[in-house]
């Protein structure tokens, strides 16, 4: 028997390890079923799970379960990522708590500390996402910095090198003085600060007394000025291109450049170049043979190649003492205030700087070429498809991957160099050995580079290398390509890119057919969540009070695609009463005796209700099927929960009642029908709601197996029709009924007289066989039906609707009073229309417009729309009466 009420943690945990136990996620077990893959993104091991890994994991788990009930062999290959940064940060932190750095203990002790730490805290996300309800393959889990994916990094590292398409270079970085190492541009937020615009005067070295102003927002990185640039057509310095300016500061003579980057409409027109602290002015110096003057040190100090009284100063406390020397040396024109969009590192928090750096490069445009191909023939498909724009932005105007970092914890490069400097790039340090020593005819001490790979470097050989790639395993043959990546925008270029140049260089083959890219979660007010807001909501935390069902039942309605989330806690409260009310139809169900029979037939059904709900539920399952096929989420549950809320539970059941009171065959057909509708309709809804649905089908069929591991309904060869149209037609009539009441303020306790005028065969028909059901449910006093039309007289004090070819009547004389019920209707109405009027006054005046926050004017126009609903609302009563 079912308890009163459904209680997720009496079930979550243990449905979850009965699923595990029983290798239910595991794949493989379908030898001659076709294949189906998901990559799971793997989350960092720092990381604790959050609304966006909440949302995109739910969407991944309900397509691996629905495909597993299609009988496919599923694979949802899980893991994690090692993080380099986040993880080397957390044990640093602990380390300073013992007054240590990672420098007191070397780095090999380092590293023993990283992973004892993984060990006892990396694990912390799975456990999460089991208590989500994700369902993948975890005997397959993998770490990327496990010895098998570790291998492959190196591989791949060393062909690419072979073939010359990994190579070192001096190039800009963004440097994070915090950390000591370069990052990547995911990693850096720009921040918008209240700083100032500098303008300085660089004297004309031919043209005394004359000179070229610029704009500057960062006066201490004058030492590094090269040139001046300026538009090729701006008028004013046309003629000046190629004169000298004499540098205020070091008296250095810089030449003055006509190059594009210059734009005449921003504030003087000529712009400062410093190649080697700004990846603008780096390209601009390339275009110009410019040189490359690095002023900051690794802690954003100036450096060596500047004044000697300025060397070793902080970059903040060098900007004063230049503006200082300018202004006294006549070279200062002005200071404006303005918010300077400044680049800070993600991780660390401080400004990070643009830094000329030694560093291993993979060759990107050429890796690209391939990739953009395969998505421009249609191999590799992206959903919403605007999103393939957005690739292809990104790859057509790819640069050079910096892919080192200057970190302990990560793949360290597979580069040993020689005591002359040599690089010897090999799989291991004795294949490095052998080299060196056949190139130097003797053996030498070899130095391995200190960096590590790039994050992004192993994540990009995700999708085969987890299959066991390079070498040619049965799972790489069976299980690549996969068949979609579900992953966020933000990181189409981070990580979608780089898979896809890696997956087409390597294998040959795309690493996945088709690219869902998720929404963003973000407040109910639509603002994006962050801890500084303190609008982040904690999905571990609904998930105790609400469930995990739930929660991704939530999550799934709201994955509209193309739409971020406005994410709301009254969502999740809402579909957990969508479960309680689910549980105690089963419950009614159970009460009444409807037990799952086997031998149950759907054909052969003889009573029209029953006949009408195996035909609903059989185009249900079709429906839902057509929309998961089409990433339609939010279809698939809104769907779903019309169905068992509306068709099932507020009619059907409400059907069965008068059935249930009364033995005989129709009750027994009942009975078995509505435990067969129940067991259709867990299986239908378990990709959604995993645990709710293996309660009630362990109570439904107690000898059976689990849930997860049944088929999904098959559509019914034969469905009835005639029933379908009698039963859709009562809904239809007693549901009109049921508004006339809402909008004429009709008390419940009144029973009303229902007539059909103009009524043809199958109106008299149905009236006939289903009048028990329409005076029950519309709380009706008599009906009739008559073949004869409307006349004017009937009309008089009655209110009207059209059901097919009948014209519904019901007379209002003793139910209400008319003239009252006008008055009421047309004073809601006056106050909707004076409503609608504000709000679009509001909504057109320019200024408010303009101030208000987009979350405010969403809400006016909201309001618009219920006014204007209710309005329509108010006039189709009053039309109804006449007036």
């Amino acid at each position: 028997m079912l308890e009163k009420t459904f209680s997720p943690s009496s079930y979550e945990d243990k449905f979850y390890q009965a699923w595990e136990s029983e290798g239910l996620m595991a794949a493989g077990s379908r030898a001659k079923a076709v294949p189906y893959t998901i990559m799971m993104p793997p989350p960092n091991i720092t990381g604790s799970l959050h609304m966006g890994h909440a949302f995109t994991f739910t969407l991944q788990d309900i397509l691996i379960r629905f495909y597993r009930l299609q009988g496919r062999d599923v694979l949802w290959q899980p893991g994690t990522d090692h993080a380099s940064i986040s993880t080397q940060m957390v044990v640093e932190r602990q380390l300073e708590q013992k007054n240590l750095s990672r420098h007191d203990l070397g780095r090999e002790k380092f590293l023993e500390k990283v992973w004892e730490w993984k060990a006892e805290s990396g694990g912390m996300i799975t456990h999460q996402l089991r208590r989500l309800g994700a369902s993948p393959d975890w005997s397959r889990e993998r770490f990327t910095m496990d010895e098998g994916l570790s291998a492959a990094v190196r591989h791949v590292f060393v062909e690419l090198y072979r073939q010359g398409l990994i190579y070192r270079d001096k190039r800009l970085v963004n440097w994070d003085p915090k950390l000591q190492t370069a990052i990547s541009d995911i990693e850096v937020e720009t921040i918008p600060i209240q700083g100032s615009m500098y303008y300085f005067k660089y004297p004309l070295e031919s043209r005394p007394g004359e000179f070229i102003t610029i704009a500057t927002s960062r006066p201490e990185t004058v030492f590094g000025d090269v040139a001046v640039a300026v538009h090729p057509e701006d008028e004013r310095y046309q003629h000046l291109i190629g004169e000298k300016l004499r540098h205020p500061l070091t008296h250095e003579l810089i030449p003055v450049v006509g190059d594009l980057h210059a734009d005449p409409e921003k504030f003087t027109g000529a712009v400062k170049i410093t190649p080697a602290h700004d990846f603008n002015d780096f390209e601009v110096g390339r275009r110009h043979n410019l040189p490359l003057i690095n002023i900051l040190d690794k802690q954003a100090c100036l450096n060596e190649n500047v004044p000697e009284s300025y060397r070793g100063l902080d970059r903040l406390v060098a900007r004063k003492k230049v503006v200082e020397e300018m202004e006294a040396g006549g070279f200062f024109e002005k200071e404006e205030a303005a918010l300077i969009p400044t680049p800070h590192g993600e991780k660390s928090g401080v400004i990070i700087e643009p830094w000329l750096l030694d560093q291993w490069y993979v060759d990107a445009a050429t890796l690209a070429k391939p990739a953009l191909k395969a998505v421009e023939q249609g191999k590799t498909k992206f959903v919403p498809r605007h999103w393939e724009n957005t690739y292809f932005e990104w790859l057509r105007n790819i640069q050079p991957w910096c892919i080192s970092r200057q970190l302990w914890w990560g793949h360290r490069i597979p580069v040993w160099y020689g005591p002359d400097g040599k690089p010897f790039v090999a799989i291991s340090e004795d294949e490095a050995q052998k080299d060196a020593t056949h190139f130097y005819k003797k053996e030498v001490s070899l130095t391995q580079d200190e960096d590590v790979l790039d994050t992004w470097f192993s994540s990009a050989l995700w999708p085969f290398s987890t299959l066991g790639w390079p070498k040619e395993t049965p799972e790489l043959k069976r299980y690549y390509p996969t068949d979609v990546l579900i992953t966020g925008h933000d990181i189409i270029f981070f990580w979608v890119a780089r898979m896809m140049m890696m997956g087409l260089h390597f294998t040959g083959d795309v690493p996945f057919k088709t690219v869902y890219i998720n929404a963003l979660v973000r407040d109910e007010k639509g603002q994006k969540m962050s801890k500084t807001k303190g609008n982040v909501v904690d999905p571990l935390i609904l998930m105790n009070e609400y469930g995990a069902d739930a929660l991704r039942f939530t999550l799934a309605a709201l994955a509209a695609p193309g739409r971020d989330v406005k994410f709301a806690k009254s969502h999740v409260e809402g579909y957990r009463n969508f479960a309680t009310k689910l549980w105690n139809a089963a419950r009614f169900a159970e009460m009444n005796g409807c037990a799952f029979n086997p031998a149950f037939s759907p054909s052969a059904l003889t009573v029209p209700i029953n006949q009408w709900i195996v035909s609903e539920i059989s185009s249900l399952s079709h429906d839902i099927k057509e929309e998961l096929e089409q990433y339609k989420f939010n279809e698939a549950a809104h769907l779903l929960y019309h169905f068992i809320w509306g068709t099932f539970c507020d009619w059907y059941l409400e059907f069965c009642k008068p059935k249930f009171a009364n033995e005989g065959p129709e009750k027994t057909e009942t009975q078995q029908t509505v435990a067969w509708v129940l067991d259709h309709l867990l299986r239908i809804l378990h990709p959604f709601m995993p645990f709710i649905t293996e309660a009630l089908w362990e109570n439904l069929h107690p000898e059976a197996g689990l849930l997860l591991g049944e088929t999904w309904p098959e559509t019914l060869k034969k469905v009835y029709p005639d029933a379908r149209d009698d039963i859709n037609w009562l809904i239809q009539v007693i549901s009109e009924v049921r508004s006339i009441r809402s909008e004429m303020n009709i008390p419940p306790a009144v029973h009303l007289t229902l007539s059909f005028y103009d009524a043809g065969p199958h109106t008299h028909r149905r009236l006939r066989d289903y009048e028990d059901l329409l005076l029950r449910l519309a709380r009706l006093a008599h009906v009739k039906a008559f073949t004869e039309p409307l006349s004017a007289d009937e009309a008089k004090g009655a209110v009207q609707a059209v059901i097919q070819e009948a014209t519904l009547l019901i007379p209002l004389t003793g139910a209400i009073d008319i003239e009252v019920e006008k008055e009421r209707l047309q004073k809601e109405l006056k106050k909707a229309l004076q409503e609608m009027e504000g709000i679009e006054k509001k909504l057109s005046n320019k200024d408010f417009m303009s101030r208000a926050p987009e979350d405010v004017v969403e809400t006016q126009q909201k309001r618009l729309e219920d006014a204007g609903l209710a309005k329509v609302k108010l006039e189709q009563a009053l039309g109804r009466l006449g007036a």
